[in-house]
């Protein structure tokens, strides 16, 4: 089974123009990896990943995943190939970790907070890129509390995201 990275992180309303090419390098990157991406299937970082995954050259159908809040299939992005909708609003959040082997952060606000808690209560390495505004870069090489230890990784560049999954999942 490939594994399944999640992507969290900034909507349409703080996901600025180097954020969204940032997410575009990487789900490109993803996919030509071989990885399967899920997101919360709207816009900001999870429509620009979504896309770049989607014109890799390794895009096959079924790769790209957006698990919505709402009922509404057609409130996905155009990027997004299997699409639930969930009906659960915010409660989609722990949806998406539970599908989710590994999850990358980039930037993001409340939601992306919730996600990452959700992730470090289910003990899922979380990668959280640190050079864009939000609780990526807040809580990047931190813990929530003293139960976890290295579960809030600091990254910056799309190849050291690439190599840590690389050395996650050949260990497996």
């Amino acid at each position: 089974m490939r594994p399944i990275i999640g992507i969290i992180g900034a909507g349409e309303d703080l996901c600025t123009k180097k954020m969204y090419n940032f997410g575009l390098e990487l789900g490109h990157s993803l996919l030509a990896e071989g990885y399967r991406i899920v997101t919360g299937g709207k816009s900001g970082i999870m429509e620009a990943v979504s896309r770049g995954g989607m014109n890799s050259e390794s895009y096959f159908e079924g790769s790209i995943i957006g698990i919505l809040p709402e009922e509404n299939k057609n409130s996905a992005n155009d990027f997004c190939d299997i699409v639930i909708p969930t009906g659960f609003g915010i409660n989609r959040n722990s949806v998406i970790i539970n599908t989710a082997d590994v999850i990358i952060a980039i930037g993001g606000g409340s939601g992306t907070l919730s996600e990452i808690a959700f992730a470090w209560q289910k003990n899922k390495k979380v990668l959280c890129v640190e050079q864009f505004e939000g609780w990526s870069g807040k809580l990047a090489g931190e813990t929530l509390d003293n139960r976890n230890k290295d579960i809030l990784i600091g990254v910056n560049e799309i190849e050291e995201i690439i190599d840590y999954l690389r050395n996650l999942f050949s260990r497996n």
